[in-house]
């Protein structure tokens, strides 16, 4: 299906409504619902969002009422970590994170040398995310730099707003995916001064992890995060516990994990960390301090047996969070299934997620963590128009667990532990239609 990147000048969408201004974990009046609502656009940002019986009169009789009554309309989902080249790869079986990186992930990287299977992949890959309804995310490409041109340029042709980098290993991995310090670090530079903040490009500079840099490639990156203070920096911080190990007989001098990256200045306002499960209640304070974000991934956490994220003591830290699903790792692209996940990760450590919670990670907690707040998130006035129709009634057993919901809370839960891509109706880019379920 092919779709403009032009917006038109004025539209209106009647839903029912649900975004945020706030944490609910943290302010009792974090939300807004509108059972009966409206949502107007123009030229690809939101001009207001309210209960239809107000907002529908402000409108001149020539614009036209995209119908969704009965559907949910909430903000685009924000998936905060994400690998794309491991699409291909997805639910391939591993006794854990380092054989898996191993048998399946380096061997597929790899192919990222060709521009053609690249481009291929970043456009099936991009395709995917929006029929999950997701319209941002946090992207790693492999250490080629085509795949950072690949994956750029499809976003670039659904005008999505999309991070994405090229990674940078320079060690302890194959010979056919290890850059150089000097020259990843180069590469890395040149991509951010072609993307970034190119439409609505950003670029994140992108160490895979402490064990694949030298440390000569730390200091760079982290001397590259300071000189492009506005690109995003992303990485992986305390997965599993031989990775911790593992860091810690590499820099025996680091009092943890995290501290690596702390030492190169790479924790800072726009930084992501991936995981954060092995972390400590220093690390945590280190972390809110620098505005640095953790992204939650369930269902890689629980596919690799890596372990369970701490929200007590995340929240008792007030860390930075957004969820994310980590495909190739991850084993579903839909936000809703990671909502599932993430309920069931915090359950298991005694945490109780209520489903409004989970939807505000998804939405304008991703966006906070990525301190895109005003540009993505939520439908307050001029924020770009990134929004998901969301369908109740898109199976018979969704359909039937919604129609007895007594509650918004109760229907956000439905959606959130049986809705997949199935879920969603149609997923809307700058205000553009750029994907609609098939009927």
């Amino acid at each position: 299906m092919t779709f403009s990147t032009t917006s038109t000048a004025c539209q209106a969408y009647r839903a029912s409504i649900l975004h945020f201004h706030a944490d609910p974990a943290f302010h009792d009046d974090a939300h807004a619902w509108y059972e009966d609502g409206l949502l107007i656009v123009e030229n690809g940002r939101v001009t207001a969002a309210g209960d239809y019986a107000q907002l529908h009169k402000r409108l001149p009789d020539s614009v036209q009422v995209h119908d969704y009554r009965g559907k949910l309309i909430v903000p685009g989902f924000i998936d905060t970590h994400i690998h794309y080249p491991q699409t291909d790869m997805i639910a391939s079986p591993a006794p854990g994170l380092l054989p898996w990186l191993e048998t399946y992930t380096f061997p597929t990287e790899r192919k990222f040398a060709d521009p053609e299977h690249a481009q291929e992949v970043a456009g099936f890959f991009v395709d995917e995310l929006l029929r999950g309804g997701t319209t941002t995310a946090m992207v790693y490409c492999t250490v080629h730099p085509g795949s950072v041109d690949a994956f750029f340029g499809e976003s670039e042709k659904r005008n999505l707003r999309m991070v994405a980098g090229k990674v940078l290993m320079d060690r302890n991995c194959p010979e056919f995916l290890c850059d150089t310090a000097e020259g990843g670090v180069r590469d890395s530079e040149t991509l951010i001064r072609k993307w970034h903040k190119r439409g609505r490009q950003l670029y994140a500079i992108t160490p895979r992890f402490a064990p694949t840099s030298t440390e000569t490639q730390l200091q760079l990156a982290g001397e590259l995060a300071r000189a492009y203070p506005d690109t995003f920096l992303q990485t992986h911080v305390a997965e599993n516990t031989d990775e911790v190990a593992w860091v810690k007989s590499l820099f025996p001098s680091a009092r943890s994990y995290l501290d690596v990256y702390d030492h190169y200045g790479m924790m800072r306002p726009r930084a992501m960390y991936a995981h954060c499960i092995w972390l400590d209640d220093h690390d945590r304070a280190r972390m809110q301090e620098t505005r640095s974000a953790a992204s939650i991934c369930p269902t890689s956490n629980m596919f690799l047996g890596s372990g369970l994220f701490d929200f007590a003591r995340a929240d008792a830290a007030q860390v930075l969070l957004s969820l994310a699903t980590d495909v190739g790792g991850g084993t579903s692209f839909s936000m809703l299934q990671t909502m599932n996940a993430v309920y069931k990760v915090a359950r298991m450590g005694g945490t109780y997620l209520p489903a409004l919670r989970m939807f505000y990670m998804a939405t304008l907690g991703g966006a906070r963590s990525m301190q895109l707040e005003g540009t993505i998130g939520n439908f307050a006035a001029g924020v770009e128009a990134d929004f998901v129709v969301l369908d109740p009634q898109a199976t018979p057993l969704l359909a039937r667990r919604t129609q007895r919901a007594q509650s918004m809370e109760e229907l956000l839960f439905a959606l959130a532990l049986l809705g997949d891509d199935r879920t969603v109706a149609s997923t809307y880019s700058a205000g553009n239609l750029v994907h609609a379920r098939d009927q």
